[in-house]
């Protein structure tokens, strides 16, 4: 095999990023550059991501980060073998301003082109940090995304559970706007619930007693926010301590579904009897020390390997674009300068849509 460098673009939601990655056959990958700009600041006086800002903001940032990627690397666009590009699922401006950056620049630059899965570049990322070898049983936990998935190999993918209302990201955020915590709300509440108290409100555990992987936090918002117009009709507003206790409480009720469906899905997966078991989790919540804690405890005792990426690589990033480009490239598989933007895109072609479906397709 020949050594890969592969330029990749990431603009799927508020993140504008390009990296440079290197695979050498038999040394393993190698990060030379990740550039990632984020949008907090245009988005934090609506309470969330609003998606014609986020487009904007891409298309005018996307070719500033490729040429800082392309720098940090040492690197001409001559040196490059590929781009690699998020063409879905996300929001779909931000996407097609990914897309149509990445077909000018492979066009001008005689390079093939490789559109990517974001959710793909999520579920290999455990790949490009500690080299996992197929099959390992990936959670995927993110803004938009919670599913529970079998990685068979780059395009080979069995999910066996996920979300079937609000991913727990979006809980996260929700829970912030609703006790007035800043955005974006899973770092928020998970600094607020360190100084609170779990037990002190009972929230509700959703779907623990339906058997099966999938998972509900809609109903653990809604909780949440009767407790807290209890409270103001009880004593005319909410403390700081509240806030805590409230934060504490949701975070350790979605704690405790994710460890609780993880013990199911490693059940499902060790039936597949690998040679090198493994769990690894990756997506933005991924980041909450919290969730990380419980999870890693739960492989401890079942005698499985825990993987979680660093921080960085675990919210969105180009570096885990480029790393599935480069998979994906090596087993034949790249677009030409038809590529599309999709903002729906299941990982597992072959199973129910968790959200259902519409003109455009399955939803997750």
């Amino acid at each position: 095999m020949q050594t890969l460098t592969i330029l990749g673009l990431e603009s799927s939601c508020d993140d504008t990023a390009a990296a440079v990655v290197r695979d050498v056959p038999g040394a393993g990958a190698q990060i030379l550059s990740s550039v990632v700009e984020g949008q907090a600041a245009l988005h934090s006086d609506f309470g969330g991501v609003v998606p014609e800002i986020a487009a904007r903001a891409h298309a005018e940032k996307l070719d500033i980060c490729v040429e800082q990627a392309l720098s940090q690397a040492g690197l001409t666009l001559s040196q490059i073998d590929a781009i690699a590009v998020t063409a879905g699922p996300g929001l779909i401006g931000g996407v097609l301003s990914g897309v149509m950056c990445a077909r000018g620049i492979a066009a001008g630059a005689g390079l093939p082109l490789i559109g990517v899965n974001h959710l793909a570049g999520h579920a290999l990322t455990p790949r490009l940090t500690d080299g996992l070898t197929f099959p390992y049983l990936m959670l995927l936990v993110s803004g938009g995304h919670c599913q529970f998935l079998i990685v068979h190999g780059a395009q080979d993918y069995n999910r066996l559970g996920g979300t079937i209302d609000d991913a727990p990201g979006e809980a996260f955020d929700k829970t912030a706007r609703l006790l007035g915590l800043d955005q974006p709300g899973g770092p928020a509440v998970e600094v607020c619930a360190g100084q609170g108290d779990a037990q002190r409100f009972a929230f509700p555990r959703p779907l623990l007693n339906r058997p099966g992987c999938d998972m509900s936090f809609s109903g653990l918002k809604t909780a949440l926010l009767r407790t807290r117009d209890m409270l103001i009709h009880d004593q005319g507003g909410i403390t700081q301590q509240d806030r805590a206790d409230l934060c504490a409480g949701f975070q350790a009720a979605i704690c405790d579904v994710l460890v609780e469906k993880t013990r199911r899905a490693l059940i499902e997966y060790a039936s597949l009897a690998p040679d090198r078991p493994a769990f690894a989790i990756a997506g933005g919540v991924a980041a909450n020390r919290a969730i990380r804690a419980g999870l890693e405890t739960l492989c401890t005792e079942q005698a499985i390997a825990f993987v979680a990426p660093p921080l960085s690589l675990c919210t969105d990033n180009a570096a885990m674009i480029a790393w599935a480009g480069i998979e994906l490239f090596r087993s034949g598989q790249y677009d030409g300068s038809s590529l599309i933007a999709r903002p729906r895109w299941p990982l597992d072609q072959t199973a129910p849509a968790l959200l259902g479906s519409g003109k455009k397709g399955a939803k997750a």
